[in-house]
């Protein structure tokens, strides 16, 4: 969740410069930017710096405010495009580079079994997913882990429901097959 040190420091510039509607949107929106924002990022601090960002341009493109009619997806096209610029480039994950989580040690203040495999699943999830062709990963992303609707992550990424269907289809399936394969390898 976007902290509330942020938001607040937003919230201050915003009034300070008389932006009413900009407050407005930092105290409505900041959770969903930071989603977006995380959704790419899969960092906090880093999701945070890109929820700062988005509403710091926002500030300095406050005049068009009055010109958009949905100020959600206007902002959340904003932070999807932010969020990119700040990812950069990252290197496609291979099967070979995807260790057997089993063979990683367990952090002592791990208690029970059941809280290492469902962390060891969501790591080999996550690097599943990073290694996604950029397209697909981006809308598993906003789909699978930020829970955004296929309406949204269209507007966010400015193509179609369908496309957006589409594209959860085939990367579905690729896991599955990613998974089935790894299962294969592992003897599980």
């Amino acid at each position: 969740m976007a902290g509330r040190a942020i938001v607040s420091d937003l919230v201050a510039m915003a009034h300070s410069r008389g932006e009413d509607a900009i407050e407005a949107m930092v105290r409505e929106h900041a959770r969903l930017v930071y989603r977006i924002a995380h959704a790419v990022l899969r960092n906090h601090h880093d999701a945070e710096d890109a929820t700062q960002e988005t509403f710091i341009r926002v500030l300095r493109h406050g005049r068009k405010l009055k010109l958009v009619l949905d100020r959600k997806a206007w902002l959340a096209r904003i932070a999807w495009r932010v969020a990119i610029e700040r990812r950069g480039k990252r290197p496609e994950v291979s099967l070979d580079a995807i260790e057997n989580p089993a063979d990683q040690p367990c952090t002592p203040r791990q208690r029970a079994d059941d809280l290492l495999i469902a962390e060891q699943r969501s790591e080999l999830l996550d690097r599943l997913i990073a290694g996604l062709p950029g397209q697909l990963r981006d809308v598993v992303a906003l789909s699978l882990l930020q829970d955004l609707a296929h309406g949204e992550i269209a507007t966010i990424l400015e193509i179609s429901e369908a496309a957006v269907r589409s594209r959860l289809f085939r990367a579905r399936q690729i896991l599955k097959e990613k998974l089935t394969l790894l299962e294969k390898r592992h003897g599980t």
